[in-house]
């Protein structure tokens, strides 16, 4: 039995998918990436899981796309899909991206090792994103003749406005944690022998806090790279005060009155 492409474990509220093609620098193909949307798509409705963390197995993180499987598909002689069956198929593998971006849990990517092209939008997806000393993060499209994919455009125009996205785009450099740091790709850059320790850290943390307060603070955040104030506003009316019909608020304001840290369920 060959082994599995995608690995996937889940322990103290806290779900970790691993890619896990360590000889192909964990490379996207149709196989990892349908079961890594399966996996999200039922850790999003599970309660009992709190936080979700993404990372590679081996020395990546994820190098993108296959290109190897790319050359094999040209070179196969079998029937080549249309283009808008091309795209409805690319567009199926994005939701991995959305899913990451959107779901009503926090997604941590613990970036291991190199992240890029399609791996570059998967780790930008993510909520959080922490990186060891040895990552390496490029776009890597315009070595292959590509265009950008898996959300990278969006979110690094964001993240680093669009003069810097373009570079990063035009002249495909790699770029080490310390930059990626600067630039506000990642929010924080770890001893590399540590990352393991820190994501469960603050995965666990994540995982046993106020799961509503954290779902809709993602929501309104993401809500907030794309509307105005005045809505921004008559949202975290509703929201702040969904928040505080939850047990988890009741408990907060116990704690704090008691002097005493909270015991939050996740209600």
């Amino acid at each position: 039995m060959s082994e599995a492409v995608v690995l996937t474990q889940v322990k103290d509220r806290v779900a970790t998918l691993t890619f896990n093609r360590p000889e192909k620098l964990n490379a996207l193909s149709r196989e990892p990436i349908v079961q890594s949307i399966d996996h999200l798509r039922e850790w999003s409705g599970d309660p009992e899981i709190g936080a979700i963390v993404v990372t590679g197995a081996g020395r990546a993180f994820c190098a993108g796309g296959d290109v190897s499987q790319m050359a094999r598909a040209e070179d196969s002689g079998a029937p080549q899909q249309t283009l808008e069956e091309q795209i409805d198929g690319l567009r199926r593998s994005q939701e991995l991206s959305w899913l990451l971006y959107n779901i009503p849990k926090v997604t941590i990517a613990a970036v291991n090792g190199h992240a890029m092209g399609a791996g570059l939008g998967v780790c930008l997806s993510c909520d959080l994103r922490i990186a060891s000393a040895q990552a390496k993060f490029g776009t890597a499209y315009a070595k292959v003749g590509f265009g950008g994919d898996f959300g990278t455009t969006w979110l690094l125009a964001r993240y680093t406005g669009a003069a810097k996205a373009k570079e990063l785009y035009f002249l495909g450099d790699i770029i080490d944690a310390e930059e990626a740091h600067r630039l506000g790709l990642v929010n924080r850059v770890v001893a590399h022998e540590e990352l393991s320790s820190q994501i469960i850290d603050i995965a666990t943390r994540i995982a046993n806090g106020p799961l509503t307060s954290y779902r809709y603070m993602k929501a309104n955040v993401n809500l907030a790279m794309n509307t105005d104030f005045r809505t921004l506003l008559d949202r975290e009316a509703e929201t702040h005060l969904r928040c505080g019909l939850t047990e988890d608020h009741k408990e907060g304001v116990r704690a704090f009155l008691e002097k005493r840290k909270a015991q939050f369920t996740g209600r």
